[in-house]
């Protein structure tokens, strides 16, 4: 099949204000059709990493003294952009991501509304005063300086300004690194963001990991790094930031499980819920469920439905509107996921691929995966035990309460988790007993978590907290002024 003409051509070096031009440039195809070319991208180096900094540390003197209000205009421009263009982005991060047109449109207003939560805080700085028998304390927060932010790839948009956002409002400048796999649209994005800011403000550049990445990490007029993605990627990062004490925040890998405990009647609605949460974006979200655990009184009439519903999915491109679920984005993620459904073949458990392709799509078109219900498995095995980031879940019984929080909590991860019962109160009551950042009752869809709710991992899953007035104050440093009158 023949190769498509170029749709989208992208410089992705845009340093204060300027177009930055590079030698090098990176191909980008349609992970849906992997012969096709959807657009090419300019990719930077570390040298074009140093630049940015310095254009950042200069312009943060005049953006950190702008008032907030000024700051948050500057979200809202975007955010209005953004709306206006919808449709064209929506079409063209479908094409280079593989998501279906809904779930490109999930990203992108969510990535609206999150601009709009942001700009509307614009007291979120402000001085406290305490006074008691001690004397007087003023705490204020103040702007770190240059935060470099790396994107990932599973939801680029959205996840982006969920630490853009905040650290602009705070007052910071930023170097920040779309995704490899997936820059075409955020740059575009990001790209006019830059044009309407200061120069500096905004910096943007292009590359791997292991050069525009890493020296975004380590260099030492970075004062904090801001990354979403992978727990691997984030041990290196946190490695790499040690050099200099750098703040981080880091939202990593997520194993989130779903209770359903012996009161919730396994509805139609019920399995529905939980098919979206599952399935959606092909499994690609860092807190979708990824372990499922079923009261054994209800477990075998979960699995018939459950599975009944998932044969029902359709997986093709994402811009079919009779399509359900895309394909993995990316060919190192499909050969993980395709690695961990053959070791688990090597286990007792029970594989059954379901759902069907679309007219005309065969499965070596691209990195295609069809849902994929494991069962008889143990909770040491490694379908259990790693993040599978794609479109493949075990369900497991259990018979007591006690029994499946140990079991839930038997990860290295604890980003989100869920309990579905009939009564609320009690899935509040059993949810304070799980080791994850977050805890849904009945529900785990996409948007569960919304921009002004806290959010971020135990244990293996990350370090501070995303959302809501919290990542603001991630991006600041708390300054106490003290007169002492006990003394």
């Amino acid at each position: 099949m023949a190769v498509k003409p170029l749709m989208e051509k992208v410089d992705g070096i845009f340093i204060e204000g300027q177009e930055i031009e590079a030698s090098e440039t990176k191909s980008l195809y349609n992970p849906a059709k992997v012969d096709e070319q959807v657009g090419e991208i300019t990719v930077g180096d570390a040298s074009h990493v140093k630049q940015a900094v310095e254009a950042a540390e200069r312009s943060w003197k005049d953006w950190r003294n702008k008032p907030i209000e000024d700051r948050a205009r500057h979200l809202v421009e975007i955010s209005d952009y953004i709306e206006a263009n919808l449709n064209e982005l929506c079409h063209l991060l479908v094409l280079e991501h593989g998501k279906t047109l809904e779930e490109a449109a999930i990203d992108l207003k969510a990535a609206v509304g999150t601009l709009r939560y942001y700009a509307g805080l614009t007291n979120v700085m402000d001085e406290k005063t305490v006074e008691n028998h001690q004397g007087t304390m003023v705490l204020t927060r103040h702007s770190l300086g240059v935060v470099s932010i790396i994107v990932p790839w599973n939801f680029p948009i959205i996840l982006a300004f969920l630490m853009l956002a905040p650290s602009l409002l705070a007052g910071n400048t930023v170097v920040i690194k779309p995704p490899s796999f997936v820059p075409l649209t955020l740059t575009k994005i990001l790209k006019h963001f830059a044009r309407q800011l200061p120069e500096g403000v905004l910096n943007i550049v292009t590359g791997s990991g292991s050069t525009v990445g890493k020296e975004m990490v380590e260099h030492p007029k970075v004062r904090k790094v801001a990354f979403t993605g992978s727990t691997d990627t984030g041990r290196t990062i946190m490695a790499g930031a040690s050099k200099t004490i750098k703040k981080l925040s880091m939202e990593l890998g997520g194993n989130d499980a779903a209770i359903f405990l012996k009161d919730k009647p396994i509805t139609e609605d019920l399995i529905q819920n939980a098919i979206l949460s599952t399935f959606t974006a092909c499994g690609q979200i860092c807190y979708s469920i990824k372990r499922i655990y079923v009261h054994r009184d209800n477990y075998e009439t979960f699995v018939k439905k459950y599975t009944e519903a998932a044969s029902k999915l359709v997986v093709g491109s994402g811009l079919d509107s009779k399509v359900d679920m895309g394909p993995i984005n990316n060919k190192p993620q499909y050969e993980s996921v395709q690695d961990l459904i053959e070791r688990t073949k090597q286990t007792e458990a029970v594989i059954k691929e379901v759902g069907t392709f679309a007219e005309g799509v065969g499965k070596a078109d691209g990195y295609f995966i069809l849902p994929t219900i494991v069962t008889n498995v143990n909770n040491s095995d490694p379908i259990v035990q790693e993040e599978q980031f794609g479109p493949v879940i075990p369900i497991m019984p259990f018979d007591s309460e006690e029994e499946v929080v140990e079991l839930v909590n038997d990860s290295e991860f604890g980003l989100a988790n869920s309990v579905w019962t009939s009564d609320e109160d009690h899935g509040f009551e059993l949810g304070r007993k799980l080791e994850s950042g977050s805890v849904f009752i009945n529900t785990h869809r996409l948007g569960a978590s919304a921009a002004n709710m806290p959010f971020g991992g135990f244990k293996q899953s990350g370090i501070g907290r995303g959302h809501g007035v919290e990542a603001v104050h991630e991006h600041t440093e708390l300054q106490a002024r003290i007169l002492r009158k006990d003394m």
